[in-house]
């Protein structure tokens, strides 16, 4: 049997969930805020080679905590869905650009993660809108397309 945790596991995802929705990243900082702001809250809290292992331990209930959490909002169920894309640079140099064979559909595009320009396409994750079924096509890299999904541009 062993003995009870001081800590239950409701109070462990309680505080995973407020240290991820607060943007802590690291166990040892979000352990010293916790410590100084909500101790009232929580009487006993693990060192962090504690945390971690109970963190990692509940992970099928965290899991499940995450996935009731997400069916309980909206965009659950709505039939847009929203992805992510990556730049796929095709050539550094003008004189590349010009002789490339992807030059009739691949464009010039700005990558915000990497503070840069590049030419080339973006790559995404293809997932057809529920509602209509269409596919998004091949993008340029400024993320136009020619066939758009008429669920997918409403307010």
């Amino acid at each position: 049997m062993g003995r009870h945790p001081l800590l239950s596991d409701a109070e462990l995802v309680c505080l995973a969930v407020a240290q991820s929705l607060l943007g802590y990243t690291s166990e040892a900082r979000w352990l010293r805020h916790a410590r100084k702001h909500l101790s009232d809250m929580f009487p006993y809290l693990p060192r962090q080679p504690g945390y971690n292992k109970r963190l990692r331990n509940a992970l099928p209930l965290v899991k499940q905590v995450i996935r009731d959490l997400a069916t309980d909002i909206d965009f659950w169920f709505d039939d847009v869905w929203i992805t992510d894309a990556t730049p796929v640079p095709g050539g550094m140099s003008r004189p590349t650009v010009k002789r490339s064979d992807a030059a009739g559909w691949a464009n010039y595009g700005y990558c915000a993660s990497h503070s840069r320009f590049y030419w080339g396409l973006k790559l995404s994750r293809p997932s057809a809108c529920r509602s209509c079924g269409r596919w998004p096509t091949r993008r340029s890299a400024s993320g136009r397309s020619s066939k758009r999904c008429s669920t997918a541009t409403r307010t």
